[in-house]
């Protein structure tokens, strides 16, 4: 197993495991191991087809991916999800095709070679097995054509791939330029105007609106809403009122066979039956409490055959007491050596026992871990209770019954959302699996209270009303949302003018304190600075000052404008980084070129080949 592992791990265990081209993470062809091409495409690409098969498949490879890291499962959108599978097959196929188009192949014998080189497929002696190499194909049900053809089209992926990526290329020196530019720095003055402060200089005419609205009416849409009614629950919200002596009981037994604890103690017994059996069983006990001897005792006063060897029954099975198990495991409980508990009633009359020996590990008592198995015994309740009233709610949503009904008959509050959102959901609701649902076309239709779903550690149900479709606003409809946005646009050029007014009085640093405005002293900062935003940091590194002046520069941000001033930009005299963190600075810029050029090489591929999508196909696979 350890050989197979390491198998999986080496470059032909990948491609049977995943098969992805590395830059893209393109998913695999499980598709090919299962014999044949569906014939219901969801894509036609060139000469090739994706399938139905393969594209399901590909996409639940992915979906496990992702949940294995996401806690969440709400927090999946679907629709992203089946959109990046299908991108990522499209251009595997692409690639597939140009390869072979450019008679990038990998004969038999480099396959061969390969192979015999993995430990997986050799003995005992370092030889090739090829009764291992026969079960390996057994095992996945394969031949070895199929094999040799797998492996021969990944390999020929690989090298387009690394023909394309290996082709980026940027110099040394521009490294040393990128890294000195992280080591500038300068002293920087700030004043930020507020787009808000000049709304009240805004003018906006009939016509401003008009225009905007003729020139952008395509884009000013309404967003796509329904009203929602909805239940939440939660485990946190079931209430456990009581905790009984059997749940405690419960838990404490599951606690000794988590920890594997076995009760190793030998146990002796004295036995009383008859209608006497009561004051007997206590005259029997007075005189142990005086000192008498257990054993002499069990033989002469014990009913049970026991008695004759002094009482002995051996270790402690609870079993055997069936019913009464509990309150004889409860005289025992913490008993030691020696220890004699007092007669205790049972179906088999009246009992007495002593340990006589103790082999085992000391077992914590029922007493004294009651409050933590009240906590167990609680949690496991309610947990209980919480997976009863989703199935219960989900069969009602089932059977058809309106959420509020739901909501009376099981006592869950019920919440409403007006204008929930499909676009832009900010809500407290805004998790993708919920919004897919509350848009579902079936549940809208039918106006249905949707089955559970999965948000954080709690349960959803909703049930949408009053849809909304998205449509082009009218010019009335459109018109608050215009004038918001005339209304920044002008401030915030109000703003930049206000700024750029200021600039040609500053020359030196003597010139800041004398503006109309005041610009507040950030010392020396770098371009990693976080007392500025991104654009405002580009915008402070953007001119050179002149020797023992400033420079003054404004710009349009993201607040409305922005007035910078800086002194000269120092570079520090010598750089952190060492020659082999440089060259591993440019191998990650060169990647991150390489993929670039990747990208384009598959836009220019989509172009030579003919790529079709299958709509239909793919909403039946999206479950649309």
């Amino acid at each position: 197993m350890d050989k197979l592992r390491d198998f999986l791990k080496s470059w032909p265990g990948r491609i049977l495991l995943i098969l992805c081209l590395s830059p893209l993470a393109l998913l695999g062809v499980e598709s090919y191991f299962g014999g044949g091409v569906d014939p219901n495409q969801v894509a036609q690409v060139g000469d090739a087809s994706i399938g139905l098969t393969e594209y399901q498949s590909a996409v639940n490879s992915r979906r496990t991916e992702i949940l294995e890291q996401v806690e969440d499962a709400s927090l999946l959108n679907e629709d992203v999800l089946h959109e990046q599978v299908l991108k990522g097959l499209i251009d595997r196929t692409l690639l597939e095709q140009q390869a072979g188009r450019l008679g990038m192949t990998v004969s038999d014998d480099t396959i061969n070679r390969l192979l015999r080189q993995e430990e997986v497929f050799q003995d005992a002696d370092g030889n090739f097995s090829n009764d291992q190499f026969a079960n390996f194909l057994r095992q996945r049900g394969m031949t070895k054509n199929q094999l040799f053809a797998e492996f021969r089209n990944q390999l020929s992926l690989d090298q387009l791939n690394a023909s394309i990526v290996g082709t980026a290329v940027y110099p040394m020196q521009a490294v040393s330029q990128l890294i000195d530019l992280q080591l500038e720095s300068r002293n920087v003055w700030l004043h930020r105007f507020n787009w808000q402060d000049y709304t009240d200089q805004v003018k906006l005419s009939k016509n401003d609106i008009q225009a905007y609205y003729d020139a952008n009416k395509e884009t000013l849409k309404s967003a796509a809403m329904v009203d929602l009614a909805y239940l939440q629950l939660s485990p946190q919200t079931i209430q456990v009122i009581d905790v009984t002596k059997e749940d405690l009981q419960q838990q404490y037994e599951a606690y000794k066979q988590e920890q594997a604890i076995v009760d190793e103690r030998q146990v002796s017994q004295i036995l009383l039956t008859g209608d006497n059996a009561k004051a007997r069983a206590d005259t029997v006990k007075a005189r142990l409490d005086k000192g008498a001897s257990f054993v002499a005792l069990a033989k002469s006063e014990s009913d049970d055959p026991s008695g004759e060897t002094g009482g002995s029954i051996g270790r402690f099975n609870p079993s055997v007491f069936g019913n009464d198990a509990t309150a004889v495991e409860k005289a025992l409980e913490g008993l030691s050596v020696g220890d004699i508990t007092a007669p205790i009633k049972t179906s088999f009359g009246y009992q007495i026992f002593t340990v006589t020996e103790d082999n085992g590990s000391k077992i914590p008592t029922l007493e004294s871990m009651r409050d933590d198995l009240t906590a167990k015994a609680t949690e496991y309740k309610r947990q209980e209770m919480y997976a009863d009233k989703v199935t219960a709610i989900n069969d009602m949503a089932a059977d058809g019954f309106s959420i509020e009904d739901i909501a009376q008959q099981e006592n869950v509050t019920l919440k409403r959302l007006k204008d929930y959102r499909k676009e832009n959901n900010k809500s407290v609701l805004s998790q993708p699996a919920v919004i897919k649902q509350a848009f579902d076309e079936f549940t809208i239709q039918d106006q249905a209270v949707t089955a559970g779903i999965e948000v954080g550690n709690g349960t959803v149900w909703v049930q949408p009303s009053n849809y909304r479709p998205t449509k082009t606003l009218a010019l009335s409809a459109a018109t608050p949302r215009i004038t918001q946005i005339l209304r920044q646009q002008k401030a915030t050029a109000l703003a930049l003018k206000e700024a750029k007014s200021l600039i040609a009085g500053i020359k030196t640093s003597a010139d800041i304190s004398k503006q109309s405005v005041s610009l507040q002293s950030l010392g020396a900062v770098n371009r990693q600075t976080t007392l500025l935003t991104e654009k405002e940091r580009g915008l402070a590194f953007s001119q050179q000052a002149a020797n023992n002046g400033v420079v003054a520069v404004a710009s349009e941000t993201e607040t409305g404008a922005t007035l910078l001033v800086g002194d000269r930009i120092k570079t520090e005299p010598q750089s952190p980084l060492s020659d082999a963190q440089r060259a591993q600075t440019a191998s990650i810029i060169r990647d991150n070129l390489g993929q670039d050029q990747l990208q384009d090489y598959l836009d220019y591929l989509r172009l030579v080949y003919k790529v079709e999508i299958n709509e239909a196909n793919m909403s039946n696979a999206q479950g649309r």
